[in-house]
This record gives structure tokens, sequence and C-alpha cells, in this order.
């Protein structure tokens, strides 16, 4: 009973105060029908990037000539970087990095100039849970994508 009355009083704090979830992007007109330039359309990023477009309510184009804005993909990277060892000399803890270049152009001018961006995160490795590990490496990099991704249709919103 008490725990129920502390839930709806915390919903009813959360209502008052405006608070809400954060919604899917909305797109510009100018956005309407992007298309994504990359060298490489298997990365994790490009494939983020085209789920969160089409979530958005864009319909991708299916050349840069149909296309309302192109945005380009120039650096689409992600890699570990060992960050410490254990006192035995084996690895301990791995950086897992993720770094983009990308510019958003149409017609008539470039709209976002080219922007770097790299995200990491870190996490600790045990060569006992080996294929546990690649497991996390492989989700870290995939959060580290969608982030990416998230970026650049925040900034294609506020054009």
């Amino acid at each position: 009973m008490h725990r129920a009355l502390a839930f709806i009083a915390l919903a009813a704090l959360l209502a008052s105060c405006g608070f809400q979830l954060r919604g899917q992007v909305p797109l510009p007109a100018v956005a309407a029908r992007p298309y994504v330039d990359s060298p490489d359309r298997f990365t994790p990023l490009y494939t983020a990037l085209e789920r969160r477009l089409r979530a958005a309510g864009a319909v991708p184009a299916a050349s840069a000539s149909a296309a309302s804005v192109v945005v380009r993909l120039h650096v689409d990277e992600t890699g570990r970087e060992l960050l410490s060892v254990t006192a035995d000399n084996k690895p301990g803890e791995y950086e897992v990095f993720y770094a983009a270049e990308f510019s958003v152009t149409n017609d008539a001018a470039e709209l976002i100039a080219r922007t770097q961006v790299r995200l990491t995160r870190n996490y600790g490795y045990d060569e006992s849970a080996v294929l546990a590990k690649e497991h996390e490496e492989a989700s870290l990099r995939a959060a580290l994508a969608g982030e990416i991704a998230d970026l650049i249709l925040r900034r294609l919103a506020a054009l």
C-alpha cells in the first residue's frame, strides 16, 4: 500500500515539474530526404544513422542527386586501446573508441561544416571470460555508434 502511494506521488511530482521522456527528434523539411554518403555501408554508425533517420520520419534517398541533404561520413573508425595491465603483465582494462567525421550539404551550400566526434568507453578485461568481454566490447561499439548517430540527428534537427 505504501509503495503504491509512493509510486503515485513520484509520478505526480515528475509530471508536475514538466519531465518528459525524450522522444524522436523532429527533422526539418530540408532533411526529409537525406542521403548518407559513406565509403562503407556496413559499419555500426551507418546502420544506426539509417535506422534513426527512418524512425524520425525521413525517407532516405537512393542517390545524392535525389536527396534534399547529403550527410557525408568522412571518417568512421572504431577500435580499442589498452589502458592498464595487471601485476602479472596481462591486459586489465581497455578503452573502446568510436571516431567519426561528418558534414551535411545540399545543392546550395554546406549546412553543417566538417565536424569531428570521438567517444570512448572503458571496460575491464578478464581472460577467463573472453567471449563475454568480446560481447561487451561489441555492445559498447554499437552504443557509441548510436550516440554519434543521435548527435548527427540533433544537428540535423537544428537546421
